[in-house]
């Protein structure tokens, strides 16, 4: 092993147990107790790589395969890093390229180009046949709510539709719009469930094709609608008495938060209402993570509460309800995990090896966000006025057994893809 490898193992590993093997045979690093975890570099020079740039590196190298994880998986290997102090392993080479980062995250920040459909298209329009190896039959590709614990992905993703509709507050007659529609299932459900007209908008062709096939297999194409739409375009002249954001404002970058509340307000009818569900973080973050921006989300940005909440007010607009939820994602992602690694030989035919491990590794790295960083979904209810919505959270649970005794009679949904 190198020295510098060595040395700055040895700064981090404090509590458990990892085990190294590599160019210069095995070594053992932490207490020797608690959680215990086996890697192993296949060359030298993966082992300088990860001390020159862990951020990115550490992905990287996991997805060529030159980092092998002999015992354990690899989310129990972030998980061991993350239940050790980082601060101390910090060398002057790291901090130097945090550092520019930071210039470089500045700079992006004050220079905007908007390559919002470009980017969704880097992940959303990947092969459906992929999703589908992980994903709940409705393909519902953000947090569920497993409200009660222990209950089915299945179950927890359809109490999710279940708990944001329910404080939507959605009526027949209502027009409602989707900002950011994935495969359809909110859309539908909504429809279905209150009898409202949705509008759903999506910057993924491939989303949008299966959406519109869904709907129309349900014969609900008079009902519900799906467009490719950007909402900065959407017209400032058509009002929508409920709108619904799920699992897309991590899409919209810092710069547009601004932009997306005041389009917010111009669509937005006087007693409307509007949910906004996102993941969220503890405090704004000086850079986005490196691997993520370049593999699986580039250009998206999780935000804080406090950068959120001054936008919304700024536009106008007034918050009424305020729900974090601290877990729901971690277990969401642990499902998508056994899931995906289930059927990883299925990923492995679609793509290939390099590709299942870069997903891997995403999803493992995205666990371990909700499990050790204080990651966080938080869902928003906004209105422009007060009397918009009630003065007590009781509508919500009412509303929300009327839903749960429609879901019982529902028709069944189809498999996405066929």
């Amino acid at each position: 092993m190198t020295l510098s490898l060595h040395r700055l193992l040895s700064k981090i590993i404090r509590n458990g147990t990892l085990i190294v093997r590599g160019s210069g045979g095995e070594t053992y690093y932490g207490s020797g107790g608690g959680r215990t975890v086996a890697i192993r570099f296949t060359d030298e020079a993966a082992e300088k790589g990860l001390v020159s740039d862990p951020q990115l590196q550490l992905g990287e190298l996991y997805m060529d395969g030159r980092i092998i994880v002999e015992q354990g998986d690899i989310y129990e290997f972030l998980a061991l890093i993350k239940d050790n102090t980082l601060k101390e392993g910090l060398t002057f080479q790291i901090l130097m390229r945090s550092l520019g980062r930071i210039i470089a995250s500045q700079f992006r920040n004050r220079v905007p180009i908007n390559h919002n459909r470009r980017n969704v298209a880097h992940h959303y329009d990947l092969d459906e046949r992929l999703f589908a190896l992980f994903l709940d039959e409705d393909w519902q590709y953000s947090c569920a709510y497993f409200n009660p614990p222990g209950i089915s992905l299945d179950e927890a993703q359809i109490a999710k539709k279940r708990h944001i509709v329910a404080k939507l507050l959605a009526e027949p007659g209502h027009k409602a719009l989707e900002i950011g529609s994935g495969w359809g299932g909110m859309a539908m459900y909504l429809a279905e469930s209150s009898g409202v007209d949705v509008t759903g908008i999506t910057l993924s062709t491939e989303q949008l094709k299966i959406s519109k096939e869904r709907a129309a297999r349900r014969g609900l194409a008079g009902s519900v609608r799906f467009e490719l739409q950007d909402y900065y375009h959407l017209p400032a002249d058509q009002r929508y008495d409920r709108i619904v954001s799920v699992g897309m404002f991590e899409h919209v970058g810092r710069l547009n938060y601004r932009k997306f509340f005041n389009k917010v307000t111009d669509v937005l009818s006087d007693d409307g209402v509007m949910v906004l569900h996102s993941i969220g973080q503890p405090y704004p973050a000086v850079y986005n993570n490196p691997w993520m921006d370049k593999y699986i989300f580039p250009g998206g940005y999780i935000p804080s509460l406090s950068e959120v909440l001054p936008a919304i007010e700024k536009a106008g607009l007034l918050v009424s309800d305020i729900e974090i939820l601290p877990m729901h994602y971690a277990h969401t992602l642990r499902h998508w995990r056994e899931r995906f690694m289930a059927n990883r030989d299925k990923a492995i035919a679609l793509y290939d090896e390099r590709f299942a491990r870069m997903w891997e590794f995403y999803l493992a790295a995205s666990e371990m966000a909700f499990t050790h960083e204080a990651f966080h979904i938080f869902q928003i209810q906004i209105v422009k006025k007060r009397t918009a919505v009630p003065d007590n959270r009781d509508y919500i649970y009412e509303r929300e057994a009327e839903l749960y005794a429609f879901e019982q009679g529902r028709m069944p949904l189809e498999q996405i893809a066929g």
